[in-house]
């Protein structure tokens, strides 16, 4: 691979002479805060541990400093944006910047949640500094749409990164939780300072490591199936899951004999439930009756819609 222009990545002035140029203003209802510090794009691209042979995909690079650090290290890097100004500006900046590796750069203009396929091979590793504002749903659409992703590690706010790592019985165990862990063994890979960002927000930040199951969760039951248990289980988390399960199920019952038939104490609450003890829930729907007719997840449509996306847990509006 080539070396790097030693001056390639951009820092605090670079950053701010592009968004001048650009006539760029960082907006909060996008979750546009730019990092303005080599050292740490630098340590976010280590963190990840990407590879020379990386494919990388990159979710709202912004002006391109991570994009930069990315290039440096990875085969390929494909960065999704959704700002008109900043997708046309970006390809130039890589041209200026990196010329050497301008062509292993690909830019993808359109809403990260649209996103069903990308241009040339697989992507490997998913690297990002995720808006706050859409950060779980994100994560959650790339992970699902993009098998091939083996590695991700995104920054996201500090508080989302404590839910996305909770283990079961956690405080902040939720459905962020359950869900990225349906994909992968996900930790807490650090903390990111508010000074390293313009403009500085007002919560810190964290790195979130996820590290794709080899195998996937061994279940007769749909990940759409398993997800709707997990939304129903915490929409009243405070309730015991013979309750918060009734809609579910239909009928308080119900809930308890697919409870009971998948080794599940009906007394329990979701927080303490693992992914693969919500997926033999889901798996024993219909336990009291197995005869029973109706639809399930697979075969209704309007059951089968993801639903990550809709719960206030699971798409926190995090406050800045």
């Amino acid at each position: 691979m080539t070396s790097p222009l030693p001056d390639a990545l951009l820092g605090p002035a670079d950053i701010r002479e592009l968004a001048a140029v650009l006539g760029v203003r960082p907006t909060k209802q996008r979750g546009q805060n730019f990092v303005i510090d080599a050292n740490t794009v630098r340590r976010i691209v280590r963190t990840a541990d990407v590879r020379a042979d990386d494919v990388v995909v990159e979710v709202g690079p912004g002006l391109g400093s991570l994009t930069l650090a990315l290039l440096e290290s990875a085969d390929r890097v494909t960065a999704v944006e959704i700002d008109d100004v900043l997708a046309s500006a970006l390809p130039a900046t890589i041209a200026a910047r990196m010329p050497q590796r301008a062509d292993r750069f690909a830019l993808v203009h359109s809403d990260a949640m649209k996103v069903t396929e990308l241009p040339g091979p697989a992507p490997t590793a998913l690297v990002a500094n995720l808006p706050y504002n859409v950060a779980v749903p994100v994560l959650l659409h790339m992970l699902e749409t993009f098998p091939s992703i083996e590695r991700t590690l995104v920054m996201v706010q500090s508080e989302v990164a404590d839910r996305l790592a909770a283990p079961p019985g956690s405080k902040v165990y939720g459905v962020p939780s359950v869900k990225a862990n349906w994909y992968a063994d996900v930790k807490r890979a650090g903390a990111i300072g508010r000074n390293v960002f313009w403009p500085a927000p007002n919560v810190d930040s964290g790195l979130v490591s996820l590290v794709r199951r080899a195998e996937p969760i061994r279940t007769t039951a749909s990940r759409a199936e398993v997800f709707t248990v997990v939304d129903a289980a915490f929409a009243q988390r405070r309730k015991t899951l013979r309750a918060a399960l009734a809609g579910w199920a239909g009928s308080a019952a119900a809930a308890e004999a697919a409870l009971v038939a998948a080794g599940v104490s009906p007394q329990a609450r979701g927080e303490s439930l693992t992914v693969e003890e919500f997926a033999r829930i889901a798996e024993n729907k219909g336990a009291e009756n197995p005869g029973a007719g109706g639809k399930t997840a697979e075969n209704d449509p309007a059951k089968n819609k993801d639903v990550e996306n809709n719960t206030p847990e699971a798409r926190p509006e995090d406050s800045q």
